[in-house]
């Protein structure tokens, strides 16, 4: 008698009886089954794997299925599974050519809405960057219009200055500005002459190497970054400003850039970071001074502080004032925090345009370079000329004061640099560089031990013995700008060609 399998109908190879319907299941089908279920797949009542009972038959000999018995038959089956298999498969095209005309209209849609989003986004920054420059307007339009009211009753365009001048640089003013020098004067008598440890050795500093340069900060249509700095108290944080009428935050240790801060409708020709705030500065021949909130990306005041451009910028040691130099020959002492104008002053004798300002580290006094060569010494406090630097035979580009306070060093289109001593006021040495050479830039390290020139090339000096200790020729413009790391572990440079380099060992 032979056995045949409930589920399969045909002979088991593994045969056992389920004591629940009393049938005979293949030993495979059945524990599938029952993984699967959990049941009798005749009569639906619980069944476990322990319940089946094996049954001990001699090896079946399966028989052979009708339909195999002869050729036509084998071939008709061979048919079957043929077409079969050619139907299933028609039936996958059609899966897949549903699938992709699903995909193609979803990638439709995706393009049409990052097309919208774009559009809006940059309404949205549109709208932002008007309202940002709107209200500091608005604010200072009336503060303006008050500070104006006792200069109408004066009666002269002199007295009105003078009257101003009075309301605005106040005793406590000066005295916060006293307080200041007397603490940086104390700090700096602690230090004395010690160079610090971590400074970089003139002997390394001669093997620093271009390690990194970035040219996508600025628009390409407009070439050329003419400004740079770096954040005092991170100097891996670098701010630039480019002739595409942007000011641009750049992370040297993340390589990318944090915000790109647009509102001035000319080129940016001096920016300043803040160093204790998320905040920069910058100057533009539109006649406008912005402060920016880097973390908002927007312009928090707009400073009307001069009739024509504005060729030079300087923030106090307070971290509250600007100081700003003006093609409209005044120079100016503006509060930060309200945007309001302290006080201006021009030199009515000489009747020449400023081309750049610059605070002395103790910030009572300042200097201001001018088109006609003169480099003039300012007291802010009883805002008068105290010292005149001639020399130059060209408009002064760039002047930068040590961090000793003891050296100033000037820049004009003269091809020179000059050294001056401000406690003898006179010129101590002068560095005359290659005929039609373009001092751009001029700038001192945190210990006053090196000072690094940018223009036409870069070059490093080592300060005491003016030796020449660094030259690079990478940049393929006029270099705008020069900086230092911090212990000089790094120098940075931009230029006209719209590139922004690292030189390290």
């Amino acid at each position: 008698m032979s056995l045949f399998c409930a589920i399969s109908n045909e002979v088991p190879e593994h045969p056992c009886v389920s004591p629940v319907s009393n049938q005979v299941f293949e030993r495979r089908l059945i524990e599938k089954y029952i993984v699967e279920n959990g049941t009798d797949p005749m009569n639906g009542q619980p069944l476990s794997e322990e319940q089946l009972i094996d049954i001990k038959v001699s090896h079946p000999i399966r028989p052979k299925a009708p339909s195999a018995t002869s050729i036509p038959a084998i071939l008709k089956s061979l048919q079957d599974e043929w077409d079969a298999v050619m139907l299933h498969s028609f039936t996958l095209r059609q899966q897949l050519q549903t699938t992709r005309q699903e995909l193609s209209h979803a990638l439709y849609q995706h393009d049409a809405a990052c097309r919208v989003i774009a559009r809006l986004t940059k309404e949205v920054t549109a709208a932002r960057e008007a309202l940002a420059t709107l209200k500091p307007q608005a604010g200072l339009v009336v503060a303006q219009a008050i500070s104006a009211q006792p200069s109408v009753t004066a009666g002269g365009a002199a007295d009105a200055m003078e009257v101003s001048e009075q309301v605005g640089m106040t005793m406590d003013i000066i005295q916060k500005l006293q307080d200041k020098a007397t603490v940086l004067t104390t700090e700096r008598k602690k230090r004395g002459k010690t160079v610090p440890e971590e400074l970089v050795r003139s002997e390394d500093l001669g093997k620093y190497r271009q390690v990194a340069t970035h040219a996508g900060l600025h628009s390409a249509s407009v070439p050329g970054i003419l400004s740079l700095d770096l954040c005092p108290a991170d100097t891996n944080k670098v701010l630039t400003g480019g002739a595409d009428k942007n000011v641009v935050v750049f992370d040297k240790k993340e390589e990318q850039i944090v915000a790109t801060l647009k509102g001035h409708t000319k080129k940016v020709t001096s920016v300043i970071f803040h160093p204790s705030q998320s905040v920069v500065f910058s100057a533009s021949p539109d006649s406008t001074i912005r402060v920016w909130s880097v973390t908002g990306g927007n312009c928090v005041q707009v400073i009307r502080a001069h009739e024509a451009g504005v060729t030079g910028l300087s923030l106090h040691a307070t971290g509250d004032y600007l100081l700003s130099s003006s093609e409209d020959q005044y120079w100016a002492f503006s509060d930060i925090q309200t945007g309001r104008v302290l006080t201006k002053v021009t030199d009515e004798a000489a009747g020449c345009a400023l081309t750049c300002a610059q605070f002395h580290p103790d910030g009572l006094i300042f200097g201001t370079g001018t088109a006609d060569s003169q480099i003039k010494i300012w007291d802010l406090k009883e805002r008068t000329n105290v010292a005149n630097f001639p020399g130059h035979t060209g408009p002064v580009t760039s002047i930068a004061f040590s961090e000793n306070g003891y050296y100033l060093a000037t820049g004009a289109q003269d091809s020179s640099v000059k050294l001056w001593d401000l406690r003898k006021l006179k010129n101590f040495k002068t560095i005359t560089l290659d005929n039609n050479y373009e001092v751009k830039s001029l700038v001192f390290d945190q210990s006053g031990t090196y000072l690094a020139v940018g223009g036409t090339d870069i070059r490093v000096y080592i300060c005491k013995q003016w030796s020449e200790v660094l030259n690079f020729t990478e940049h393929t413009g006029v270099v705008t700008g020069v900086a230092f790391g911090e212990h000089a572990q790094f120098l940075t440079s931009t230029g006209m060609d719209r590139s922004l380099k690292f030189y390290s060992l």
